[in-house]
């Protein structure tokens, strides 16, 4: 059966209610075809989050309903494999608190900082090296990032060739292995590679169907507007960072304002939406984004240090190159696929900015 996991949103709840909430879950899941694995809550922020077996959506909430009237505001698919990975566990803690009515109480916050690393797309890296220099600087790279997450209590999540992600519960802790990562990554590395950190902070549950999907969105995001000598931070996690990290590491940390990731967000969101729309001008992000094209302008220079035109462009070329790694399209297909109008202005593009053609892109080992 399909595993779900679901979010309360109950402030003032303690750990005993939850308890209490999931044993009553439980006298009643065979019901409803469920199996209530277990629970994460965070009283602080007075939120719970439930794994669950179960045949579809509406089975979870009926049961929830039914059995104390909590009722999830948001249920999301996932894989057991995923939230272990993410969140250590997917049954009860070990020792936990059993109380003398029989409740198992214990209080394990379902809430991650994630530490994002991004590099150059290792096929435009063996066309600049050859494919012996680059496999080495990659094998490098990778083992210095997992002795490091290792050494700093991080879980490695995932793998995709070129980027990393990293789940902690502590902020300290992702700061430091990203601290330590970089002190043992040359320089000339980091800029050979196109190497960059992000750290974010967030709940498994939010907007996204994905796990943590809008905590790893916005570290990528964030990862555009950084340098490889610098490690960019949430404005989350700088909340939970001792200030000293920033006396400390100052030329080593950049911070990303509320103000900056509300931009990246509405403006990545837009783009997401119409790349594919040929017709999707500066002017129509202007209108969606109800702002002016010259403060636009100054928002994409400080931030990116492209204009918007540029953005868009880029963007679109990037989504291209993905469309060619998947082989399904041609160069024409992906021409206009992605939005561009000409194929050669496509490739005269793709070109400058990826270094190679993209017929050679594509049949490239990937």
């Amino acid at each position: 059966m399909p595993i779900y996991m679901d979010i309360h949103r109950v402030p003032g709840l303690e750990a005993i209610d939850a308890a209490k909430a999931h044993q009553q879950d439980m006298a009643i899941q065979h019901e409803y075809h469920c199996k209530c694995m277990t629970y994460w809550i965070d009283e602080p922020r007075g939120v719970v989050f439930c794994l669950i077996e179960a045949t579809d959506r509406s089975s979870v909430e009926e049961m929830h309903r039914n059995s104390h009237g909590l009722v999830p505001n948001r249920i999301i698919d996932v894989n057991n494999d995923v939230v272990e990975t993410f969140l250590g566990r997917i049954h009860d803690p070990d020792g936990a608190l059993i109380t003398d009515k029989g409740f198992k109480v214990f209080s394990d916050s379902a809430f991650r900082i994630l530490l994002i690393t991004d590099m150059l797309d290792p096929v435009l890296l063996r066309h600049a090296m050859g494919a012996e220099n680059a496999e080495a600087l990659l094998n490098r790279q990778n083992e210095n990032i997992r002795k490091a997450l290792s050494a700093h209590g991080g879980r490695e999540v995932e793998h995709a060739g070129s980027s990393f992600i990293i789940s902690f519960t502590s902020a300290a802790g992702a700061m430091a292995c990203a601290l330590e990562i970089q002190k043992n990554c040359p320089a000339s590395d980091r800029i050979l590679t196109g190497f960059k950190m992000a750290i974010n902070a967030g709940e498994p549950v939010a907007k996204s169907d994905e796990l943590f999907g809008d905590c790893i969105q916005l570290a990528k995001y964030l990862c555009r507007i950084t340098s490889c000598d610098r490690i960019i931070i949430s404005s989350a996690v700088a909340e939970l960072l001792a200030r000293d990290n920033f006396r400390e590491n100052k030329n080593n940390i950049a911070m990303a304002s509320s103000g900056d990731e509300a931009l990246l967000e509405a403006l990545f969101a837009r783009l997401e939406e119409n790349w594919q729309d040929p017709d999707f001008t500066v002017n129509r992000i202007c209108q969606k984004m109800s702002m002016s094209k010259s403060r636009l302008y100054r928002k994409t220079i400080a931030l990116w240090g492209l204009s918007p035109n540029q953005l868009l462009r880029e963007f679109r070329l990037d989504k291209a190159k993905e469309l060619l790694k998947k082989r399904t399209y041609n160069v024409t297909q992906a021409t206009f696929d992605s939005g561009f109008s000409s194929p050669s202005y496509f490739t005269k593009c793709f070109k400058k900015k990826f270094g190679l053609l993209p017929a050679a892109y594509q049949n490239s080992p990937q």
